[in-house]
């Protein structure tokens, strides 16, 4: 037997099942290979095949559809496929395997098939075909990775959708299916499992905010599609999501400024379209205490080659939380239509979401004389009865692309959104070891308008040995927003014991009415040029960007109003070192809106200019076929600010920069099916976080607040054999202890949360079936997961949920 013949023959029979029977190619000619099975299905199945080797792809799938497969091993040697993910029959499966592959399947049998040469000789050559800039959502084949979790691909932005194998860059994709298995409502929900994340306002709070790499990300900086200021300022709604792409570190090469000037990473929500297959799928849910809703996803594809499609996602949620006397109601409604042909793809997404909140959660502000509370100590919402929130947000995105030819694209994406944000709020700001505090109503309007537009031209062409693939595109952002409210009369509330006060009567003072313009270009190159056939990838790259910042009080033209320029270089380099190894490094700059001084300072609203951050990281992925790992190191740097500590008898202090942070980090996660029927999904990040150049030095060295040296998240699945669609789930989440200021004279402590669930699959009369519960925070521990956003100094302690359970059926017709 040749030595290639026995190469291809073990790599076969290594990720085959016992009963498949591969035939063996004796003296250059190819016996069938037999798998036991009784008959091909002609009904599509649920299929999750790994991209990675053919051979190895065809056995899998070959043995799940019970079919046999003869293959002559030269026709495969050294081809891979995309994979496989989704609901298909047995000709659809293959056909989708072997895309691109110079092959086709020929049927010799009942349930019988060999591999030929494709007859199209078009089909003998892999095609480099244009990738989605403008449309993120556009479905690629074999997109989910083995458990179906998460995406090979993600959209990033200027260079394009990518396999996470041929980025340099840390990411990780999350699928529509991850969603809905987790019974992620929010964004909160789905990040819980990202060790590089951690929420830092309380679950049903007023908005949502998050720390990625130590450094804050709000909701304004998650982009829709790729553009951003689309999306609900204050919490999104995870029914929208076909995908969550996470990019970790600066990308302001990739997407641009982002509304919030965010560091640590960017999140794109990759819109919902509709597929070959229909759908039609109910969803009635249950959240403790009381809270009940159903959601409905609707899907069709019309026309010749089905070209036009139609997707409706609808959510309608209300009832009480855990936290006694809160409620959240929530509804959303998104509209998604495309069209594709060969050459052009349009796309439309038009959506609605409206949230009230009756006592949301509030962070706890501790004074400079008082200790940190103890959180075992807090069992009732200190939050008052007649607080809420109100947000009302409309937006909507149209793109379109269309081939030149084969080697260029054009794109281009405009979005728009308006909203009205209305709030009764108070602070929490307690003063002493009892937990006393002083509740002062206050009612606060925001009102958003936000344009924003991007176009490019993607080029791919051969230079001698190097291949490039140059990108330029443009890009433009504006935003208005108008604040204004006012303040009542103070009464005095306890922690640990709340006192319901007086519903707001008549305002005491009115607040400054405040209105800012934001508007930020940007024009962006890149070229990635390949070498060694493309096994080593190297992007350079700059990014031409101005930010433009008017604001008003009163009617009279501020002093902070800017208008910055600069250009921002990134390079990365990616090395193929094996099919299944890439190491990867780069270094990214970018312009970052200034910080806006929070609602806990004296100079509240106050904008402060620009700045920098700067990135270099280095890592490596390694593809297992069905389980992936990454490791990445890395360093950022940028700006520290801090509200200052009041002085006599002021009740609060001063918002202002104070030095500059650095965190370094390394990073490890993990994803996919090591074993059949087990996932996994997670990873650990150490940070080591350091305060320089502060004032006068007095911090020099210590810890930035809110950034605890260690995350860790675990979450797993076992599909239970002896039981047939039934799976049971668990997952773990540890942070350690944070810091509350910079002079790193309060903390709080580490704290875990334990989750445990189950979900059954099954067919009632054609129809699938799923049944999910679930328990969040099984121990109910009381615990502070955060100490605030450590980059603005947004100073608070954050509550954890208490034990919640959900449960969600899912009908699809």
């Amino acid at each position: 037997m040749p030595a290639l013949t026995r190469h291809w023959t073990q790599r076969v029979f290594s990720i085959s099942y016992p009963t498949v029977c591969l035939g063996l190619l004796l003296g250059g000619g190819a016996l069938p290979a037999f798998i036991p099975y009784a008959s091909a299905q002609e009904q599509p199945r649920t299929y999750q095949i790994a991209a990675g080797d053919l051979g190895n792809a065809l056995a899998r799938f070959a043995s799940q559809a019970g079919v046999s497969l003869s293959v002559d091993p030269s026709l495969v040697r050294g081809r891979n496929s995309a994979g496989l993910s989704g609901n298909y029959s047995v000709e659809e499966g293959f056909a989708a395997l072997l895309r691109g592959s110079g092959l086709s399947l020929s049927e010799v049998g009942e349930s019988a098939y060999t591999l030929v040469p494709a007859s199209d000789a078009s089909l003998q050559i892999q095609t480099t075909r244009v990738t989605s800039v403008s449309d993120p959502a556009r479905t690629y084949e074999g997109e989910r990775y083995a458990g179906g979790q998460v995406a090979r691909r993600s959209a990033q932005g200027l260079l394009g959708s990518k396999d996470f194998m041929e980025s340099p860059l840390s990411m990780t994709t999350y699928t529509s299916e991850a969603v809905k298995n987790q019974q992620a409502r929010t964004l909160t929900d789905l990040t819980a499992s990202d060790p590089a994340f951690r929420s830092t306002n309380p679950a049903g709070g007023r908005f949502e905010q998050f720390t990625i790499r130590g450094f804050s990300l709000f909701n304004s900086d998650v982009a829709y599609g790729g553009l951003y200021g689309v999306l609900p300022t204050y919490s999104i709604d995870m029914e929208m999501a076909d995908r969550v792409d996470i990019l970790r570190g600066p990308t302001q090469l990739v997407n641009g400024i982002s509304p919030r000037g965010s560091v640590g990473g960017s999140v794109n929500i990759a819109p919902k379209r509709a597929t070959d297959q229909p759908i039609t799928e109910f969803t009635g849910s249950y959240i403790s205490d009381s809270q009940t809703g159903g959601a409905v996803d609707i899907g069709r594809r019309f026309g010749e080659d089905n070209a036009f499609g139609l997707r409706f996602n609808g959510v309608k949620q209300s009832g009480d939380t855990e936290w006694d006397h809160q409620s959240v109601d929530r509804e959303m409604a998104v509209l998604g239509l495309d069209f594709r042909s060969d050459r052009l793809r349009l796309s439309t997404d038009i959506g609605h979401t409206e949230r009230q909140t009756d006592a949301p959660q509030e962070r706890v502000l501790v004074n400079a004389a008082a200790p940190v509370p103890d959180a075992d100590d807090v069992h009732d919402n200190f939050a008052q009865p007649w607080s809420k929130a109100h947000t009302r947000d409309t937006f909507g995105a149209l793109r379109g692309e269309f081939d030149i030819d084969d080697s260029m694209m054009i794109y281009a994406a405009v979005g728009a959104r308006e909203s009205d944000h209305d709030f009764l709020r108070h602070n929490v700001p307690v003063t002493n070891a009892q937990g006393d505090f002083s509740v002062q109503p206050r009612d606060f309007t925001r009102d958003e308008s936000v344009r924003t537009a991007n176009v490019g031209v993607r080029k791919w062409l051969q230079t001698g040995p190097v291949s490039h693939e140059l990108n330029l595109a443009a890009d433009y952002f504006y935003m208005d927003f108008e604040n204004g409210g006012g303040r009542y009369a103070a009464t005095p509330s306890n922690l640990y014991d709340p006192i319901t006060a007086p519903a707001p009567g008549v305002r005491t003072r009115d607040d400054t009415k405040t209105y800012t313009e934001n508007r930020f270009s940007g024009v962006a190159l890149s070229d990635t040029l390949g070498f060694m056939d493309d096994r080593l990838l190297l992007t350079l790259g700059a990014r031409w960007q101005r930010v433009k910042v008017d604001d008003w009080a009163d009617g009279i033209k501020q002093p902070t109003a800017y208008d910055e320029k600069k250009i921002s270089p990134s390079v990365g380099v990616l090395f193929r070192a094996t099919d299944q190894l890439s190491l990867y490094a780069n270094y990214m700059e970018g312009l970052s809106q200034g910080k806006i001084a929070p609602s806990t300072s004296l100079n509240e609203d106050e904008i402060f200019p620009p700045f920098i951050s700067r990135q270099i990281e280095a890592g490596a992925k390694y593809d297992f076929g069905t389980f992936a790992f990454t490791a990445a190191v890395f360093r950022i740097r940028q700006p520290a600010y801090e509200t200052a500590a009041p002085v006599g008898n002021a009740a609060l202090g001063t918002f202002g920069p104070n030095g500059k942070r650095e965190n370094s980090g390394i990073e490890l996660s993990m994803f996919g099916e090591p074993l059949p029927g087990v996932r996994l999904l997670g990873g650990v990040m150490y940070i080591d976080s350091e305060l320089t150049d502060t004032n006068g030095g007095d911090n020099d060295g210590n810890r930035a607040p809110a950034t605890p040296k260690l995350n860790a998240n675990v979450g797993a699945e076992w599909d239970l054999s002896t039981v047939p669609g039934m799976t049971l789930t668990a997952r773990t989440i540890y942070t350690s202890s944070q810091y509350l200021n910079q002079a790193n004279s309060k903390k709080i402590g580490a704290w875990q949360r334990y989750d445990l669930g189950a979900r059954y699959a099954f067919r009632v009369d054609d129809k699938d079936v799923t049944l999910r519960a679930s328990v969040e925070n099984v121990l109910n521990e009381r615990d502070w997961i955060s100490a605030g956003a450590s980059d603005d100094s947004e100073a608070g302690l954050t509550i954890s949920a208490p034990r919640t359970f959900l449960l969600s059926a899912t009908l699809g017709f």
